[in-house]
This record gives structure tokens, sequence and C-alpha cells, in this order.
């Protein structure tokens, strides 16, 4: 087991972070400390389910952030399809510009929720509402920074962590220490290859800073996103200190049965394998569809 590549922990972006208290997500905006490029990191926007109404707080904050600090927004990366939020990736490039970017697994989502969705023949299963689809080691510049893109199948087919010099953004994959990992029940996912995922992350070097996309205050502590690989590979309960991965695996499973599925699940999907934007009808109005019994 490798990573494929050599991070440079000498290159310490600046990393500003966002949280949504609606979806406990975090998103990141990620600068270049020695020119004005950025990329942002799991953009939000929020969805009241049962008023059907968008919001952009905290996209819009990211913006004003990046606009205040005279940045040039150069990727909006999405570290996997999202089930339990929307993307706000079509909204800041809108405003900003900015490339869109998942991992080339995006079509095996595709694939399966555009049949759940009865998304017919016109929605395209290809990718191609994405500005980049990243393969696993592939690399991609923010201004004088390389991020590298580490596929991490488990939670979802799609799932990539984002290392940009001595950060690594971990999506779902891992959360803070005292919050374990994500969930593998969903279709597409695998607690064999979540556990697989994981190892390959804690092979970056200790010091690495490790931000994470969901945090839900444990134990009653504040909400927290920043943490280290050398913490995870010590004190992360589902993974740290020497678990096997057929402790994993059982540990997984028995937690993922007693899980609810997100709220959100269903608007999420249907807008997040489009890159963020809302699906619409014939009419040209924006328009969710809610399948029975199929998830």
């Amino acid at each position: 087991m490798e990573l494929g590549f050599t991070p440079d922990t000498s290159m310490k972006p600046d990393v500003k972070a966002f949280f949504d208290p609606q979806s406990n997500t975090i998103s990141y905006v990620v600068k270049d400390p020695n020119s004005t490029s950025c990329a942002i990191i799991d953009a939000v926007m929020e969805f009241d389910l049962a008023a059907g109404r968008l919001t952009y707080d905290v996209a819009d904050q990211m913006i004003e952030d990046i606009q205040n600090r005279g940045l040039t927004l150069e990727w909006i990366i999405e570290t996997h399809v999202h089930a339990d939020h929307l993307s706000g990736a079509p909204y800041i490039q809108e405003k900003l510009g900015g490339k869109i970017g998942i991992g080339e697994h995006i079509q095996t989502v595709q694939e399966t929720f555009g049949k759940v969705f009865n998304e017919g023949t016109e929605f395209q299963r290809d990718g191609s509402q994405f500005d980049a689809l990243f393969k696993d080691g592939d690399s991609y510049t923010v201004g004088g920074m390389t991020g590298y893109a580490i596929h991490t199948p488990g939670h979802t087919p799609a799932c990539m962590v984002h290392v940009i010099g001595d950060a690594a953004f971990a999506g779902d994959t891992l959360f803070m220490p005292d919050g374990g990992s994500a969930r593998a029940d969903f279709p597409g996912g695998d607690a064999g290859q979540l556990f697989d995922s994981i190892q390959r992350v804690l092979l970056l070097p200790s010091e690495t800073r490790l931000f994470v996309c969901h945090d839900y205050g444990p134990g009653g502590r504040a909400i927290a996103w920043e943490t280290t690989i050398g913490a995870q590979r010590d004190a992360n309960i589902h993974v740290g200190a020497g678990k096997s991965r057929d402790e994993f695996i059982k540990f997984r499973k028995k937690r993922d049965a007693e899980l609810a599925m997100p709220k959100a699940i269903i608007p999420s999907l249907q807008v997040n394998m489009r890159a963020g934007e809302v699906p619409k009808d014939k009419d040209g109005n924006m328009m969710l569809k809610y399948p029975v019994n199929k998830l």
C-alpha cells in the first residue's frame, strides 16, 4: 500500500473554515500563502426540506471572504457526492469562476442513482456535468501549490481525500478522532474498502493537518474540524491504536444498521450528482423527485 506521491509538508496553505449548522458541514477556503490563488472544498447550499426553499448563507460567506481578500478562485472541489447537504458549487462558480472537480467514479454514482430517480437517457452518466474528473494520484495546482487526489472508496465509490501541502481534506472518509469514520451502507459503500482507504490516508506524514467535512460534537464538546494524521493513528475510536480490519468491518456493519438515512438524502443525491445543479421540469421550474421504496 502506498500513496503514489510525496506530499510537500513544507507548503502550509492558509485554511479558513465555514460551518453550516443545518447539516453540520464544514466548507473550506484554501489559499496559497504565496499568491492570491485559492480553492474551495465542499461548498454548501442550504435547503429547507419542508418549505422547498434554497438559501446560500455559507456560500455567501465564502464569496464575501474571497472578494474581501482579493483572491482568485481556481478550483471548487467536491470530495464526494454528499448525501446530507446540497452543493453550492455552481452558485459560487457563477459569481467567482473556478473549475468544479470531483472523483472520476462519479460515473458509478450517476449510473446507480440515475436509475433510482428514473432520469432517462437525457441525463448523462459520464461526469460531464463537472469541469474535471480526478483519477487516483492526479495532481492539480492552486497558485504555486500542488494538490493531489487520493481515491478513498468505502463511504461512496467516488470519495477522494485531497492533499494540498501539509493539509489533507478528508471529506467523510474520516471524522475527528472521537467521531471515528463515516458510514459504509449507502449504495456502492463497503466497510472493508473504507478501512483500506483509511489505512492509505494514514500513510501521510504524522504532522499533516487533517480537515474533516462534518462534526457533530460528540459528548457535547464544541464543534471541531482540524486534527492531524498522527492523532488519527493514535486515537481514532474506529481505526486508531492498531484496530484490525475485521474488527472495523464488524463494528461498522453493526453501527450502520442502527443509523437512519440522512433527512436530505433524496434532494442531495439528485442535485449533487449534477454538480450542484437543481433538476428542472419541462417548463424550466426547479423540481425534485421522490422515489418510493427505492433507497
